[in-house]
């Protein structure tokens, strides 16, 4: 695990998460090798209760804002 996906998965275990996810998918892209550029992540949590499918996007981004 890298340094960004470290920190990625840092932030995000801020919430309340059942479930969380990421997974590096840098080498899918014209990157250089071991970069850390694209990530897919997948989060489950009760924060997300009652909230549209937007408001979940900005509730992770808020918490990603610097790595973004």
């Amino acid at each position: 695990m890298g340094k960004v996906e470290r920190t990625i998965v840092r932030n995000l275990e801020e919430m309340s998460t059942l479930y969380l996810e990421v997974v590096n998918e840098s080498f899918m892209h014209a990157v250089p090798k071991h970069s850390e550029t694209h990530f897919k992540v997948v989060v489950v949590s009760d924060e997300f209760e009652g909230l549209r499918l937007v408001n979940r996007h900005k509730m992770i981004y808020g918490l990603l804002s610097e790595q973004l």
